[in-house]
């Protein structure tokens, strides 16, 4: 080990005053922009956030009716499932939109025009969901409110709760879910305007850096059992969780952490994401994170260490700018 760090500590020295220079020089510029959010206009879904066999289903029935939209629906469908169209769950919720046969006799269509209402197919599940969620925005559209609010509450509680609360419900996990799936919607939608940058992300990267020339171990979480060793998203969530937020383990799942930027709007603290797929986050098997100029810290690969890598490869799937409320709505978060 010291021999590698005699050997490395030139070029990581020279390579840290140019990443700290870059990363002053980022964020006065980024400072300019936290009270410039987007907003307006039809809601599309962000590139790669949804699983590329989904998304023209989500897109066209998130559409379906005022108090709905493509990001809130995608939101549902990745809390419930994870995208799993053969999920079930420890109360029988069904497919990937997680129905009670109950509910699913009730509420199902054809969508597909197959002759059948398969709770299985994602066909007739994703806008079976959208037509649920929009039959019970009808009943709560006279409660005080925002509708879409009233809806996701109306899907956790029940309409009459809603109504009669004339709102969201006092439940604890009512207002944890509408909280949760507005919050994931973020992660969803197609940014509008720039993406406010992460209070958080100059300590993230100050931890990472202080890991650099440390050798990769798969699995590795920074343990004293690990013997202070990483994977790629081992070192992420250990840098995250430095300075105060805790991401889930697996690195598909750290993806929907927060609002995706586009390439030309990356900034330092981003995490930056490599599929084996393109058009399907699922498929995400390496993170790493943004530092500027191109580059990246991260954990590469069995025999390696932890070190500057370029990002622009072919299996660049794209960024999540973290934030404190987007880990937090993770559904593995929520079952923490």
């Amino acid at each position: 080990m010291r021999k590698l760090w005699v050997g490395m500590g030139v070029g990581i020295a020279m390579c840290l005053c140019f990443i700290g220079l870059l990363v002053i020089g980022v964020y006065t510029a980024a400072s300019n922009l936290l009270g410039g959010g987007g907003g307006g206009g039809s809601v599309g879904l962000a590139k790669g956030a949804v699983p590329d066999q989904y998304q023209s289903l989500v897109q066209k029935w998130g559409n379906l009716c005022p108090a709905l939209n493509p990001a809130i629906l995608a939101a549902q469908i990745y809390s419930e499932s994870a995208w799993n169209p053969k999920a079930v769950s420890p109360a029988d919720a069904r497919g990937i939109a997680q129905f009670i046969p109950g509910t699913w006799d009730a509420h199902a269509i054809d969508a597909n025009g197959d002759g059948r209402k398969d709770i299985w197919d994602p066909q007739d599940a994703i806008p079976s969901a959208a037509v649920y969620d929009c039959e019970l925005s009808k009943y709560v559209k006279d409660v005080p409110g925002d509708l879409a609010d009233n809806m996701l509450a109306s899907y956790n509680a029940g309409s009459y709760a809603v109504i009669q609360h004339r709102g969201i419900p006092p439940y604890r996990e009512t207002q944890g879910y509408v909280r949760s799936i507005r919050t994931l919607e973020k992660s969803f939608a197609r940014p509008v305007g720039r993406v406010a940058p992460s209070q958080q992300a100059a300590g993230a990267i100050y931890y990472a850096q202080e890991k650099l020339g440390t050798p990769y171990l798969w699995g590795g979480d920074g343990t004293t059992e690990d013997n202070g060793r990483f994977d790629c998203s081992g070192l992420t969530k250990a840098a995250y969780e430095s300075v105060g937020i805790t991401l889930p383990r697996v690195a598909n799942d750290q993806w929907n952490a927060g609002p995706h930027p586009k390439r030309n709007e990356l900034l330092p603290g981003d995490l930056v994401f490599f599929a084996n797929d393109l058009k399907d986050p699922r498929s995400i098997h390496h993170v790493g994170i943004y530092v500027g100029g191109g580059q990246m810290i991260n954990a590469p690969y069995t025999g390696a260490v932890i070190r500057f890598d370029k990002i622009d490869m072919p299996d660049y799937i794209g960024a999540t700018r973290v934030t404190q409320d987007g880990a937090k709505a993770l559904p593995a978060a929520n079952a923490a």
